[in-house]
This record gives C-alpha cells, sequence and structure tokens, in this order.
C-alpha cells in the first residue's frame, strides 16, 4: 500500500470502514480506495452495504476500480486479511462478489487484539423496521436510488433524505443498544457496527460500541483499531499540490485497470 513519500505511517490492526452503496451516485468510491491505498494495516474490515443494490449496471469505473483494488489487497502475498461483513443491501451478492473480489463474506465476524474480545456486525439485525418490512425497506431503498438520479442540488438534497432516513428508520439509539447487548451476550469487549449512517462510539459497562458512519455523505468515516485503542477518524482528501503523490497515485490507478 502507498503513502507519501518521505512519511512512515503508523501500522493500524485493523481497518473497518462501511455503507459505501457502490452503484449509488453518492458512493465515494474513489475516496475509499485512496484511504486504502495510502494507509497500513493488517487487517480491513468491510463493515457491510459496500453494494447499494442487485443491480450491476449502475456500478461507475470508479466503483469497479474499488473493487479491482479490494480483489489485489486480498492476494496472499499482501499479507492482509480482507473480511466482508454481509449487509442488508448486500444480500443476493455476497455469493458472487466473494468468488470475483476472493473475499471470505460473514454474517459477524470475531477476532482477538489487545488482550479483548472484538466482533464485527453490519447492525441492521437491531433494526426492527428493516427485519419487519423488508418490501417496504428495498422500496424506500429504490426511491432513495431515483431521488439522487433527478436531484439537481448537488446531491445536498439526496444526502439529507439520506440523513432523515437514518433519524426515522435506522435510529443509533436502537442500533447501539441492540449491538451492545449482543457483545455482552457473546462476551465482546468491543462491537463494530454500520448501517445508521452515524459514526458514533458509546462504552457502557465496560463495553465498547463503535460506529463506522458511510461513505455515502459528504463526512466520509471509518474506523482504526490499534494498540491505543480505536479512533474515529474522517476521510481528508490529499493536497492537490502534492504532485508527487498525484503521480504515484495516477500510476498506481493505471496499474488497476486491467482487474475486473
Amino acid at each position: 500500500m502507498g503513502h507519501h513519500k518521505g512519511v512512515d505511517p503508523p501500522v493500524y490492526d485493523t481497518l473497518i470502514l462501511s455503507d459505501l452503496h457502490l452503484g449509488s451516485e453518492l458512493s465515494r468510491a474513489r475516496d475509499a480506495a485512496d484511504l486504502l491505498r495510502n494507509t497500513q494495516f493488517r487487517r480491513l474490515i468491510l463493515l457491510g452495504d459496500i453494494f447499494s443494490d442487485l443491480n450491476f449496471r449502475r456500478l461507475t469505473k470508479q466503483h469497479w476500480k474499488f473493487l479491482g483494488f479490494i480483489r489485489k489487497l486480498s492476494n496472499p502475498k499482501r499479507q492482509v486479511e480482507v473480511v466482508w461483513v454481509e449487509g442488508n443491501h448486500d444480500r443476493g451478492l455476497v455469493d458472487v462478489m466473494s468468488h470475483l473480489v476472493g473475499v471470505k463474506v460473514y454474517e459477524e465476524y470475531t477476532w482477538q487484539y489487545d488482550g479483548r474480545r472484538h466482533l464485527a456486525i453490519h447492525g441492521h439485525q437491531f433494526d426492527r423496521f428493516v427485519l419487519n418490512n423488508a418490501v417496504l425497506s428495498a422500496f424506500n431503498s429504490f426511491l432513495h436510488l431515483q431521488i439522487q438520479r433527478f436531484d439537481f442540488t448537488g446531491k445536498w438534497f439526496s444526502q439529507f433524505v439520506d440523513r432523515m432516513g437514518t433519524r426515522w428508520l435506522r435510529l443509533s439509539s436502537k442500533v447501539s443498544g441492540g449491538a451492545l447487548a449482543h457483545a455482552r451476550l457473546k462476551q465482546a469487549d468491543r462491537i463494530f457496527c454500520g448501517h445508521t449512517h452515524e459514526a458514533l462510539s458509546i462504552v457502557q459497562d465496560g463495553v465498547e460500541y463503535y460506529n463506522s458512519g458511510s461513505w455515502a455523505d459528504k463526512k466520509a468515516t471509518y474506523l482504526t483499531v490499534d494498540s491505543e485503542g480505536v479512533q474515529i477518524r474522517e476521510y481528508v482528501a490529499p493536497s492537490p499540490d502534492a504532485s508527487t503523490f498525484a503521480e504515484d497515485l495516477n500510476s498506481r490507478d493505471a496499474e488497476f485497470e486491467e482487474v475486473l
């Protein structure tokens, strides 16, 4: 994984990102690929809703490039563990994409690090609306995609609708409450979710809950885990005057052209 020349970046045990929604016009796939190219980590967890829906025709060139990079990253020579945790929008795609991208798919994933048990699960399992109203939930997703297609406001209206949906349908408090109870049941010290599109951290009775936010909004967030703990981080685009970095990125983009 590349990084700015002359800079020795930290090596994280785990990097977690979710809710990229490939196929959506709000998806920040290029920024996500840039982040992964320029960060060092031992494990990557794609924490659900990597896709927006089953329609591959909506995938843009940048979306395919992101998937191509994930395939390269999962090559054993890279010595990076790549994990995909299934989200509610990913259903029906996991068999095809796990084969195509070469990544194992889990409903939930656990690992030990720094003497703690970590658990990653998308979070829709704690969202009663999604569980009890599958057809209506799918219609809402379709409606949101149509709003994006005909949104001529620079996408601010689409993002506003998404945030309102988070508050009305995917309330962070419901997901965090369900996740914390699930963590206690599974004897996990830390639990990680996506789904709500709202980055968040809560500590309750010694159990830590973290939400990775989303990559379908102006503010793109992700989580890192290392010996200093868990951090919610916001993606910052590289400086446009960093010419050496831009050249490096362009050459890498050319390298990924042949993938997929």
